[in-house]
């Protein structure tokens, strides 16, 4: 599972290794240093786990605990280096769903967090999946059918599976390894290079020019956005 992870965290080199073991997993991390950021973040582009670390500045982390418990459920690990029965006490009658002390074994965070992440998805209503469009763009995840124009397009199984957990994020950027592992690219002889070659395809299939693409856009360095020419987002209609 590929998931938008917010990490307030105030120590910069902390909040650094996290991303690093996020993106590892395949996730998608954003990085913030204080409690006002975080709060601002979520409220933004709602994240899928919010790692909060209690002891920051502007708002410490058990006051935007107990802010978005207010608002929303969104599932929260709690970092801290108080580590005495009460501390802990407190950040769970705050809403903190899991809690961590400091010092803390990477793995293990990152165990935690996969636990969390299969918890709130469980917990989540399954939904039929809904026609996303894009200017001349369709694409119906429900009868795995792309059209461009109206026109149907032919798609092998990886071509469809990387355009529509594209399309459901419009402008999202995607490394490589994230959309290999949409792929369920699992052999050893499979690498981050046959995405390269699943994008050309699909560039010749949607492209009005593949050689100049305007929908499946490459971010040098990083990987790979869908966007949109019509001038709105991909939205679910």
């Amino acid at each position: 599972m590929c998931a938008y992870v917010l990490v307030a965290e105030d120590d910069i080199k902390q909040a650094a290794i996290i991303g690093r073991y996020l993106e590892h997993e395949g996730h998608v991390p954003r990085l913030v240093h204080d409690g006002s950021a975080a709060l601002e973040e979520v409220r933004r582009q709602p994240p899928d786990l919010l790692v909060l670390d209690v002891m920051m500045p502007v708002v410490d982390g058990l006051d935007v605990c107990r802010i978005l418990r207010r608002e929303s459920e969104l599932p929260v690990l709690m970092l801290t280096a108080r580590s005495t029965e009460e501390d802990l006490l407190r950040g769970l009658d705050l809403g903190a769903d899991e809690y961590m002390t400091k010092p803390y074994s990477p793995r293990e965070l990152m165990a935690r967090i996969r636990s969390l992440l299969r918890r709130a998805q469980r917990s989540c209503p399954a939904k039929e999946p809904q026609v996303l469009r894009a200017g001349r763009l369709t694409v119906d995840p429900l009868r795995r059918t792309v059209l461009v124009d109206g026109r149907p397009v032919d798609c092998t199984a990886c071509e469809f599976e990387i355009l529509a957990v594209m399309a459901a994020e419009p402008q999202r950027v995607f490394t490589r390894k994230q959309l290999l592992g949409v792929t369920r690219g699992t052999h050893h002889y499979i690498t981050e290079r046959t995405v390269d070659v699943h994008v050309l395809n699909l560039r010749r299939k949607i492209e009005p020019d593949p050689r100049r693409p305007v929908h499946l856009l490459t971010v040098y360095g990083v990987g790979y956005k869908l966007a949109d020419d019509g001038g709105e987002d991909l939205r679910a209609r």
